[in-house]
């Protein structure tokens, strides 16, 4: 009976350790990239970044600027090209 109440206090502690472990902060599900590809999301959570920022979250709100940066200045494989003549003033 002895080892039987063990086992139970163990089984006990180990579940209440694994419901503890779950309860942690979810992370965010938009990535940088899955931002980039849906430009509507993307522009919703930046109006939201700006105003409310503490309640989104530095981490949701990095990954927005960050596809907003990767959206404006492309993939930067595109080399300058300059004009074969000069522009005349």
């Amino acid at each position: 009976m002895k080892n039987l109440h063990k086992w139970n206090a163990a089984l006990a502690v180990t579940s209440a350790a694994l419901l503890m472990s779950a309860c942690g902060n979810p992370q965010p599900t938009d990535t940088v990239e899955s931002l980039m590809a849906d430009p509507e999301r993307l522009k919703l959570l930046r109006e939201q970044c700006k105003t409310e920022r503490e309640k989104l979250g530095d981490e949701l709100c990095d990954h927005v600027a960050e596809a907003t940066k990767r959206r404006f200045f492309g993939d930067g494989k595109v080399p300058y090209n300059p004009p074969k003549e000069s522009p005349k003033f």
